[in-house]
């Protein structure tokens, strides 16, 4: 048997006024659902945004056991495109919230599958055996210079228009959804993430303090604590999910949200 230990936190960072990014964790056992989203649009609109495609996608997928069944990926599809048409619907009605949208990065954990759903630049991580490997690819205009050849990962990074995305929930009636699954092991470290912690600690950074000896709620204290220190220049949003063997250790769960620093 094996169990499912995460903790999750946001913050607003050391610039911005207002959170924009929304999480949601539900696990039980050894299956779970971790959503993060990264809201724009401007403080309201974008929060609102995020809310709701947290809500929204969180409700759809609450049924979802079988990670092995064909129709988990199409479900996970719809979730995120219905709340791609419900956010898109309410920028029509309401004008205060034209051109608000989200990223969207939604894992389902079980104790041998994992299943993902991505739209955005939110991103998911797998720490396996010591090696990091980004599972999620960013929807962005930096990632398709880099698919073209234009730019190297390390100028991606760096460039002006690195947060600039090309894809997200909300913007248009239609979008689609990239979809990952694969295996999970007992040792499998999962992390999920708004660009706020990725656009401020690069994966070799990420790698040394996803790898200390240390529970996930302190492993996550210090990666919000590395990106405010390297100039919190956005909302920072991080969920750390384990899958640890059921040998009865204690290891806690808890979710946070950290007070806003004015």
């Amino acid at each position: 048997m094996v169990r499912l230990v995460h903790a999750a936190r946001t913050d607003v960072g050391m610039i911005r006024s207002g959170n924009e990014d929304n999480f949601a964790v539900s696990a039980s056992g050894d299956r779970g659902l971790f959503i993060v989203a990264d809201g724009m649009g401007g403080h309201a609109a974008g929060e609102v945004a995020s809310e709701m495609a947290v809500q929204i996608v969180q409700l759809e997928l609450s049924g979802v056991r079988d990670l092995s069944d064909r129709n988990a990926a199409e479900r996970v599809r719809n979730a995120l495109r219905k709340a791609n048409r419900t956010i898109h619907d309410r920028t029509i009605t309401e004008v205060d919230k034209q051109g608000m949208g989200t990223t969207a990065s939604v894992l389902i954990v079980s104790a041998t599958r994992y299943l993902i759903g991505q739209v955005g630049d939110s991103r998911v991580y797998l720490l396996r055996d010591g090696a990091l490997q980004q599972l999620t690819k960013d929807h962005s205009y930096v990632q398709e210079q880099v698919d073209a050849g234009y730019l190297t990962p390390e100028q991606a990074r760096y460039h002006p228009y690195s947060n600039v995305i090309t894809r997200c929930v909300g913007a248009s009636p239609d979008v689609e959804p990239d979809v990952y699954q694969g295996e999970a092991r007992v040792g499998d470290l999962f992390l999920v993430a708004s660009d706020g912690l990725t656009g401020m600690v690069d994966d070799r950074r990420l790698q040394m303090l996803l790898m200390s000896r240390t529970e996930p709620e302190r492993k996550v204290h210090l990666l919000i604590s590395e990106a405010n220190g390297r100039g919190g220049l956005d909302n920072i949003t991080a969920i750390i999910v384990q899958i640890a063997s059921d040998d009865g250790g204690a290891m806690p769960e808890r979710t946070q949200e950290l007070p806003v620093q004015k």
